[in-house]
């Protein structure tokens, strides 16, 4: 009895190991900084033939890259000619990647399908730990009030306005970061100017303006025709050898003196010219409903007016008289027809002599 029971837990044990292995390979994570060539480490634990490695990034699971012993290697085309297997040894799914971007933080996944083991895989988180720690979330985050600016920027709308940040502090910038903070809203990357090995790297996220980058690092935003929802707390957060300095510049979009702007002008001129055209479609309606009117009262007073109809030029004239007479209906019953008049010789001779 006992070595039945001992079975049945082995039998339990053999059921239920591939899913405490598997859970075990989820718990396993790893935290990657982001930065130029940086590597994304991926070992598989055992021993056997590797079938093949695929990458893919969580949480849309977006095909990174794919090795296949025998086939090569595929990536998709944001990944081409930036990714490159290491293959240090026969069990190694790493990659290296190379002119990264902020769009390249996130989870990435690494499956690697072996034999006879079967599969093993591993998450990668890449984070930018350049970047300031996020803020305790039980403490309510400032008031853009209580924020420390220091530069004001005045602009009026439907100007062109260049917001710059320059580097004064002693070190060497690595990297420096350009935000936004629209009123009652968190902050949000709008920039990134980075040095890496091929020389500078530049990235604009903002939809609105131009972010340029110099030689030293100094980040500028070129807003064109600037709008009310331009304004708002601009921050360029310097990554240097000293630690981290930032630049915080206020951009307030006020209407000119006198309360009115240049979009109010135009607006005028819309709501003007939408009124004059509306009424002059209103007219021409009318007057081609009043045209119509008057030509069906002309129709109608010729059907009715006795001198605007044509003359009949028929008569009713028997004609049984020029009949042969078969029958002796034909007789009791006359036939008339509209025939055209016709006067004869002998009456036109007669008429002559009167």
């Amino acid at each position: 009895m006992e070595a039945v029971q001992k079975d049945h837990w082995y039998f339990v044990v053999l059921i239920f190991l591939p899913f405490l292995k598997a859970a075990a390979q989820e718990m396993e994570a790893a935290t990657v900084r982001l930065e130029e060539g940086m590597v994304l480490n991926c070992l598989c634990p055992w021993d056997g033939n590797l079938s093949m490695v695929s990458w893919t990034k969580l949480p849309d699971k977006n095909m990174v890259a794919v090795f296949h012993p025998e086939y090569g290697v595929a990536f998709s085309d944001r990944y081409r000619e930036r990714i490159e297997f290491l293959r240090s040894t026969p069990m190694d799914a790493s990659i290296s990647m190379r002119n990264v971007t902020h769009q390249d933080i996130g989870v990435y996944h690494c499956s690697v399908q072996t034999f006879p083991q079967g599969p093993w895989t591993k998450n990668i988180q890449v984070e930018d730990l350049d970047e300031p720690p996020e803020e305790d979330n039980d403490t309510e985050p400032p008031s853009p009030e209580v924020i420390k600016t220091d530069t004001e920027l005045v602009a009026e709308p439907n100007n062109n306005l260049t917001i710059s940040c320059n580097h004064e502090h002693n070190g060497t910038v690595y990297q420096v970061i350009l935000e936004k903070m629209p009123h009652g809203q968190p902050w949000g990357i709008i920039g990134v100017c980075k040095k890496v090995e091929g020389g500078l790297l530049s990235e604009d996220y903002s939809d609105r303006g131009q972010v340029s980058c110099a030689e030293s690092l100094d980040v500028s935003l070129h807003l064109t025709g600037v709008v009310p929802e331009d304004g708002g707390f601009y921050r360029c957060s310097f990554s240097t050898d000293a630690g981290l300095r930032a630049t915080t510049v206020l951009l307030t979009v006020s209407p000119p003196a006198g309360g009115f702007s240049l979009s109010m002008y135009m607006m005028y001129i819309y709501i003007g010219a939408g009124a004059a055209g509306l009424i002059l479609l209103i007219a021409i309606i009318i007057l081609a409903v009043k045209h119509r009117r008057r030509n069906r009262r002309e129709e109608y007073r010729v059907k009715l007016h006795p001198s605007q109809r044509q003359p009949n030029l028929y008569e009713n004239i028997s004609v049984c008289s020029k009949m042969t007479k078969t029958s002796r209906q034909i007789q009791n019953c006359p036939i008339y027809a509209n025939l055209h008049t016709v006067r004869s010789n002998k009456t036109k001779r007669q008429l002559r002599d009167k």
